[in-house]
């Protein structure tokens, strides 16, 4: 039997997703009342999910599967847990949840839908065939399967895309990316000796991570002292993975240094004096978010998602894409200028409190379940 207590469903791909972004949102959800349960792939973050109190559905899913009857039998799978769960709002986070998601949602009637763009991604960055093939196909999903469900975004670019595809207006809500612990990533003083830059992101070459290893080549050449980090793992089911050998051989030629995934973000990032993210495309990544709370300047790309964040000139530098020599010039201008990164760190401090803080994010969220179950 049903309780009286509004059931919302999150299906989020990955479980390591699930608590780098999403538990401020779920346990927000929760103590507002609702009964909240999380479908996702378990891999070694299962405990940490449920110490937030809520259920977890274990859920198989590859981000990158591509056989047909595999990918049937999944969404068959997902309709059997929507039914068996009969939740009042599902929650979809990224591509494959929202495509397969709001497929079952559409066909078991659930009453409410929110599909998250959270960023448009390799499909939408890649100039390979098989990229451009499947961006037609997936934009015509989209404009169907979306049509009846709540829509968010995180920056005006891909408002526009979505606009674009057929979604009506009062259908799309701009939601600026998940938010920061403002406490969590707080300001330390810049650490003495040679200046550390990180790049802090999956390992993917549309992170920027060939343009980040060029600029680092480039600055050596130059004679600038400073020492360039990889922070993060490859993602072996992306297209646009970095093969973890190559990873291997940048540090061993001494270029750039590969720490890894790192779970202790705020501790790197107090070691840092300058992050970069020289992506191609965003919604609104959080490692920029994170890095501007702990009142570090960034240099990143003139792109959807980062320039949402970072005003050029005032907390951090923008630069083309693909454009290694223009990443070099502007980290080199911050490495010559103590005074200017302490500056366009407190900007980033001030943004951040102002208009990404965590608690921010959330009301606004939840406001928008409210708004749909009234």
């Amino acid at each position: 039997m049903k309780n009286n207590r509004p059931k919302i469903l999150f299906f989020i791909t990955e479980d390591w997703f699930v608590c780098s972004h999403w538990l401020p949102l779920i346990e927000g959800a929760k103590n507002t009342g609702f009964e909240v349960v999380v479908v996702t792939r378990i891999n070694r973050h299962e405990g940490e999910i449920l110490q937030h109190g809520v259920k977890v559905i274990e859920f198989d899913i590859s981000r990158r599967g591509s056989n047909v009857f595999r990918e049937l039998k999944v969404i068959l799978q997902l309709m059997r847990i929507y039914r068996e769960e009969q939740p009042d709002i599902v929650h979809h986070v990224a591509m494959k949840p929202m495509l397969y998601g709001s497929l079952a949602s559409h066909l078991l009637r659930v009453p409410h839908t929110v599909n998250w763009v959270a960023g448009m991604g390799w499909l939408f960055v890649s100039g390979n065939r098989r990229a451009k093939i499947l961006r037609g196909i997936i934009r015509r999903a989209l404009g169907v399967l979306l049509r009846r469900t709540s829509v968010i975004v995180e920056n005006k670019d891909d408002q526009a895309i979505i606009a674009d595809i057929g979604i009506a207006a009062q259908h799309i809500h701009l939601v600026r990316g998940a938010g920061v612990d403002t406490l969590l990533y707080s300001p330390c003083p810049e650490p003495v000796g040679i200046p550390l830059v990180v790049l802090p992101a999956r390992m993917l070459w549309d992170k920027g991570v060939g343009e980040f290893v060029g600029a680092a080549r480039q600055l050596q050449q130059r004679g600038v002292k400073a020492k360039l980090v990889l922070v993060g793992d490859p993602d072996t089911e992306n297209p646009a993975s970095v093969p973890e050998r190559q990873l291997k051989d940048w540090q061993n030629e001494g270029v750039v240094e590969w720490w890894g995934r790192r779970e202790d973000m705020p501790q790197v990032l107090a070691q840092s004096h300058i992050v970069c993210l020289p992506s191609y495309r965003e919604g609104l990544p959080k490692a920029l978010l994170e890095a501007a709370s702990c009142g570090l300047p960034i240099v990143t790309t003139d792109v959807p998602g980062c320039r949402e964040i970072v005003r050029d000139g005032d907390n951090g530098l923008l630069v083309e894409a693909y454009n290694a020599t223009a990443l070099a010039d502007a980290l080199a201008r911050l490495l010559s200028d103590p005074g200017l990164r302490q500056q366009m760190g407190l900007r980033g401090r001030e943004r951040v409190l102002s208009e990404f803080s965590q608690e921010r994010i959330v009301a606004q969220v939840l406001a928008l379940y409210s708004e749909i179950l009234s």
